[in-house]
């Protein structure tokens, strides 16, 4: 049974190469559910921890897709069906005359998308993340490297989890409250 008041179990390291081997190994042990926290980018991490491409650029694609159909039905629809004037007997169905309008509902509507996706994605807004309840990863921004398993993960039992953390020779594993 999972401890409800737990987020997760996290290490800590002194070197960025230290944390890299470390998540390589618990990714494969089997563990999917944790982030690596460090001061700077580190080349490879985000593979390590199991990063993947995700849905937002899908999201965006929608979105910009919607945009245009959206820009030109609505021209289409004032020009030809609700008001139609026949203006120098040009057609009332002047599609090029449409494109600058449809173009900026569509770079609006994938802006828009991706901005409300890339929130909702996040699980933004969050004023809070429990990683930040660990006294000890004030360190993260200056010179600590560290590695949180989350309880979600479907491998997390807290004493097996502890014990393989503590395998990785970190200077200690620190639970991190919710």
């Amino acid at each position: 049974m999972k401890d409800p008041s737990l987020y997760g179990l996290m290490t800590m390291f002194d070197n960025p190469d230290d944390l890299l081997a470390a998540a390589r190994r618990t990714y494969d042990a089997g563990y999917r559910k944790m982030d690596a926290y460090s001061p700077f980018p580190i080349h490879g991490l985000a593979q390590a921890v199991g990063y993947r491409r995700r849905i937002l650029p899908w999201v965006v694609l929608g979105g910009g897709i919607f945009g245009c159909i959206a820009g030109f039905t609505l021209q289409y629809w004032v020009s030809v069906v609700q008001m139609p004037l026949n203006i120098g007997g040009k057609p009332l169905n002047s599609w090029p005359s449409f494109l600058p309008v449809t173009f900026e509902c569509t770079v609006l509507a994938a802006a828009l998308s991706a901005v409300l996706g890339m929130l909702a994605l996040n699980g933004l807004p969050r004023p809070h993340h429990p990683v930040f309840n660990q006294p000890r990863f004030a360190m993260a921004t200056r010179n600590r490297f560290f590695l949180c398993i989350e309880t979600a993960d479907p491998l997390f039992e807290r004493h097996t989890t502890e014990k393989y953390l503590e395998q990785l020779s970190p200077y200690g594993v620190m639970e991190v409250e919710n």
